[in-house]
Protein backbone atom coordinates (compact mmCIF):
# COMPACT_ATOMS: atom_id res chain seq x y z
CA UNK A 1 0.00 0.00 0.00
CA UNK A 2 0.96 3.82 -0.61
CA UNK A 3 0.20 6.42 1.44
CA UNK A 4 0.04 10.00 0.99
CA UNK A 5 -0.67 12.63 4.17
CA UNK A 6 -2.69 15.86 2.60
CA UNK A 7 -2.20 19.30 4.69
CA UNK A 8 -5.75 21.36 3.34
CA UNK A 9 -4.73 24.62 3.47
CA UNK A 10 -2.24 24.98 6.08
CA UNK A 11 -1.28 28.31 7.42
CA UNK A 12 1.85 27.72 9.23
CA UNK A 13 4.95 27.05 7.00
CA UNK A 14 6.80 25.88 10.79
CA UNK A 15 3.55 22.73 10.81
CA UNK A 16 4.54 21.45 7.75
CA UNK A 17 8.23 21.31 8.55
CA UNK A 18 7.09 19.41 11.71
CA UNK A 19 4.99 17.26 9.78
CA UNK A 20 7.81 16.19 6.98
CA UNK A 21 9.82 15.79 10.22
CA UNK A 22 7.82 12.94 11.46
CA UNK A 23 6.81 11.68 8.34
CA UNK A 24 10.74 10.82 8.03
CA UNK A 25 10.39 9.31 11.60
CA UNK A 26 8.11 6.36 10.60
CA UNK A 27 9.23 5.87 6.86
CA UNK A 28 6.54 8.06 5.08
CA UNK A 29 7.47 10.22 1.81
CA UNK A 30 4.35 11.44 0.40
CA UNK A 31 3.37 14.94 1.59
CA UNK A 32 0.87 16.05 -0.51
CA UNK A 33 -0.31 20.59 0.11
CA UNK A 34 -3.61 21.82 -0.84
CA UNK A 35 -3.36 25.81 -1.46
CA UNK A 36 -0.62 25.89 0.83
CA UNK A 37 -0.44 29.64 2.33
CA UNK A 38 3.16 29.93 2.69
CA UNK A 39 6.00 29.16 -0.01
CA UNK A 40 7.95 25.41 0.77
CA UNK A 41 11.31 27.11 0.71
CA UNK A 42 9.96 29.53 3.58
CA UNK A 43 12.80 29.11 6.19
CA UNK A 44 9.91 28.19 8.99
CA UNK A 45 9.52 24.95 6.24
CA UNK A 46 13.32 24.06 6.33
CA UNK A 47 14.35 24.33 10.05
CA UNK A 48 11.05 22.63 11.47
CA UNK A 49 11.97 19.68 8.87
CA UNK A 50 15.55 19.21 10.29
CA UNK A 51 16.86 16.39 8.19
CA UNK A 52 13.36 15.34 5.97
CA UNK A 53 13.52 18.57 3.73
CA UNK A 54 13.44 16.60 1.11
CA UNK A 55 10.06 15.49 1.72
CA UNK A 56 8.91 18.95 1.50
CA UNK A 57 10.67 19.89 -2.03
CA UNK A 58 9.06 16.71 -3.25
CA UNK A 59 5.93 17.51 -2.29
CA UNK A 60 2.75 17.64 -4.65
CA UNK A 61 0.53 20.86 -4.52
CA UNK A 62 -2.91 20.24 -4.93
CA UNK A 63 -5.52 22.84 -5.90
CA UNK A 64 -8.52 21.24 -4.61
CA UNK A 65 -9.93 18.37 -2.46
CA UNK A 66 -11.38 16.50 -5.51
CA UNK A 67 -7.78 16.30 -7.02
CA UNK A 68 -7.15 13.74 -4.00
CA UNK A 69 -10.21 11.47 -4.72
CA UNK A 70 -9.24 10.94 -8.14
CA UNK A 71 -5.36 10.62 -7.24
CA UNK A 72 -6.47 7.67 -4.42
CA UNK A 73 -7.82 4.57 -3.94
CA UNK A 74 -9.00 5.51 -0.20
CA UNK A 75 -9.32 8.95 1.10
CA UNK A 76 -9.06 9.46 5.17
CA UNK A 77 -10.17 12.41 6.90
CA UNK A 78 -9.64 13.47 9.86
CA UNK A 79 -11.52 15.27 12.98
CA UNK A 80 -12.21 16.26 16.27
CA UNK A 81 -15.66 16.47 15.38
CA UNK A 82 -17.09 13.89 15.55
CA UNK A 83 -20.79 12.46 16.25
CA UNK A 84 -22.04 9.11 17.93
CA UNK A 85 -25.73 9.67 16.33
CA UNK A 86 -26.64 7.00 13.32
CA UNK A 87 -28.38 9.95 11.59
CA UNK A 88 -24.62 12.37 11.33
CA UNK A 89 -23.41 10.07 8.23
CA UNK A 90 -21.10 12.95 7.89
CA UNK A 91 -19.34 12.88 11.21
CA UNK A 92 -19.20 8.65 11.94
CA UNK A 93 -15.95 7.84 12.20
CA UNK A 94 -13.94 5.23 13.84
CA UNK A 95 -11.40 6.14 16.73
CA UNK A 96 -7.66 5.67 15.74
CA UNK A 97 -6.97 2.28 17.11
CA UNK A 98 -10.12 0.83 15.21
CA UNK A 99 -8.68 2.60 11.92
CA UNK A 100 -5.12 0.66 12.59
CA UNK A 101 -6.89 -2.65 12.63
CA UNK A 102 -8.43 -1.73 9.31
CA UNK A 103 -5.35 -0.57 7.74
CA UNK A 104 -4.04 -3.94 7.66
CA UNK A 105 -6.90 -5.01 5.06
CA UNK A 106 -6.44 -1.85 2.61
CA UNK A 107 -4.35 -2.08 -0.56
CA UNK A 108 -3.60 0.50 -3.22
CA UNK A 109 -3.47 4.33 -2.47
CA UNK A 110 -4.56 5.76 0.60
CA UNK A 111 -4.25 9.57 1.08
CA UNK A 112 -5.10 10.40 4.91
CA UNK A 113 -6.13 14.15 5.10
CA UNK A 114 -5.69 16.67 7.68
CA UNK A 115 -7.59 19.97 7.58
CA UNK A 116 -6.95 23.84 8.59
CA UNK A 117 -5.44 24.89 12.24
CA UNK A 118 -7.95 26.73 12.86
CA UNK A 119 -11.38 25.08 11.86
CA UNK A 120 -10.01 21.61 10.43
CA UNK A 121 -11.74 19.79 7.26
CA UNK A 122 -15.24 21.26 6.18
CA UNK A 123 -18.71 19.19 5.69
CA UNK A 124 -17.92 19.67 1.86
CA UNK A 125 -14.89 17.92 2.34
CA UNK A 126 -15.85 15.44 4.65
CA UNK A 127 -18.43 13.89 2.31
CA UNK A 128 -16.02 13.49 0.16
CA UNK A 129 -13.71 10.91 2.82
CA UNK A 130 -14.26 7.30 2.55
CA UNK A 131 -13.61 6.75 5.90
CA UNK A 132 -13.67 9.24 9.24
CA UNK A 133 -10.83 8.87 12.44
CA UNK A 134 -10.78 10.69 15.24
CA UNK A 135 -7.84 10.71 18.23
CA UNK A 136 -9.46 10.68 21.39
CA UNK A 137 -8.87 12.91 23.22
CA UNK A 138 -10.12 15.13 26.63
CA UNK A 139 -13.75 16.82 26.10
CA UNK A 140 -12.78 20.12 27.65
CA UNK A 141 -10.14 20.60 24.49
CA UNK A 142 -10.45 18.00 21.97
CA UNK A 143 -8.70 20.04 19.00
CA UNK A 144 -4.57 19.19 18.68
CA UNK A 145 -2.21 20.83 17.15
CA UNK A 146 -1.53 19.67 13.17
CA UNK A 147 2.07 18.04 13.50
CA UNK A 148 1.16 16.40 16.73
CA UNK A 149 -2.09 14.71 15.52
CA UNK A 150 -0.14 13.38 12.24
CA UNK A 151 2.57 12.01 14.95
CA UNK A 152 0.04 9.83 16.47
CA UNK A 153 -1.89 9.11 13.72
CA UNK A 154 1.58 7.78 12.06
CA UNK A 155 2.69 5.79 14.91
CA UNK A 156 -0.15 4.01 14.88
CA UNK A 157 -0.51 2.86 11.72
CA UNK A 158 3.28 2.40 11.50
CA UNK A 159 3.25 -0.14 14.46
CA UNK A 160 -0.08 -1.68 12.61
CA UNK A 161 1.29 -1.78 8.75
CA UNK A 162 4.67 -3.73 10.89
CA UNK A 163 2.25 -6.87 11.80
CA UNK A 164 2.45 -9.86 9.21
CA UNK A 165 -0.56 -9.88 6.96
CA UNK A 166 -2.32 -13.37 6.46
CA UNK A 167 -3.90 -14.49 3.32
CA UNK A 168 -4.10 -12.37 0.00
CA UNK A 169 -7.43 -10.75 -1.08
CA UNK A 170 -7.27 -8.50 -4.30
CA UNK A 171 -9.38 -5.21 -2.94
CA UNK A 172 -11.37 -2.56 -5.27
CA UNK A 173 -9.35 -0.14 -6.43
CA UNK A 174 -10.73 4.19 -6.23
CA UNK A 175 -11.95 4.40 -9.37
CA UNK A 176 -14.05 1.30 -9.28
CA UNK A 177 -15.40 2.26 -5.75
CA UNK A 178 -16.12 5.54 -7.47
CA UNK A 179 -18.37 3.69 -10.33
CA UNK A 180 -20.06 2.10 -7.79
CA UNK A 181 -21.10 5.43 -6.46
CA UNK A 182 -22.34 6.51 -9.56
CA UNK A 183 -24.17 3.64 -10.07
CA UNK A 184 -26.16 3.92 -6.54
CA UNK A 185 -26.34 7.53 -7.38
CA UNK A 186 -28.50 6.72 -10.59
CA UNK A 187 -30.21 3.85 -8.50
CA UNK A 188 -31.56 6.78 -6.11
CA UNK A 189 -32.36 8.56 -9.61
CA UNK A 190 -34.77 5.18 -10.76
CA UNK A 191 -36.24 4.92 -7.74
CA UNK A 192 -37.66 8.54 -7.47
CA UNK A 193 -35.54 8.58 -3.86
CA UNK A 194 -36.83 11.47 -2.07
CA UNK A 195 -34.74 14.36 -2.92
CA UNK A 196 -33.90 15.48 0.56
CA UNK A 197 -32.77 12.37 1.71
CA UNK A 198 -30.35 11.55 -1.34
CA UNK A 199 -27.14 13.52 0.33
CA UNK A 200 -26.98 12.12 3.72
CA UNK A 201 -28.25 8.28 2.40
CA UNK A 202 -25.16 8.93 -0.63
CA UNK A 203 -22.83 9.73 2.20
CA UNK A 204 -23.92 6.90 4.67
CA UNK A 205 -23.45 4.53 1.55
CA UNK A 206 -20.14 6.16 0.71
CA UNK A 207 -18.86 5.28 4.37
CA UNK A 208 -20.06 1.46 4.42
CA UNK A 209 -18.74 0.40 1.48
CA UNK A 210 -15.35 2.76 3.43
CA UNK A 211 -15.34 0.46 6.28
CA UNK A 212 -16.38 -2.74 4.18
CA UNK A 213 -13.09 -2.96 2.45
CA UNK A 214 -14.52 -4.44 -0.96
CA UNK A 215 -12.80 -7.11 -2.67
CA UNK A 216 -12.85 -7.01 -6.57
CA UNK A 217 -15.17 -10.25 -6.26
CA UNK A 218 -17.31 -8.15 -4.13
CA UNK A 219 -17.17 -5.09 -6.04
CA UNK A 220 -18.41 -6.61 -9.79
CA UNK A 221 -20.95 -8.17 -7.35
CA UNK A 222 -22.56 -5.12 -6.50
CA UNK A 223 -22.22 -3.72 -9.52
CA UNK A 224 -23.70 -6.64 -10.93
CA UNK A 225 -26.59 -6.29 -8.69
CA UNK A 226 -26.92 -2.19 -9.19
CA UNK A 227 -26.79 -2.89 -13.05
CA UNK A 228 -29.67 -5.49 -13.02
CA UNK A 229 -31.89 -3.06 -10.50
CA UNK A 230 -31.01 0.16 -13.07
CA UNK A 231 -32.44 -1.96 -15.90
CA UNK A 232 -35.42 -2.88 -13.99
Amino acid sequence: MEFSIILVEPKYAGNAGAVARIMKNFGFNNLWFISPKFSIDDKECIKYSMHAYDIIKNAKILSSFDDVVKKVDYVVGTSSKVSDKDNQHVRKYFYIKEFADEIRKMEGKIGIAFGREDYGLVNEELKKCDLLVKIPTSFDYPSMNLSHAVAILLYEIYHAIQQPKHGKIIYANGKEKEMLHKFFDEFLNKINYPEYKKESTKILFRRIIGRAMLSKWEFHTLMGVFKKAIKK
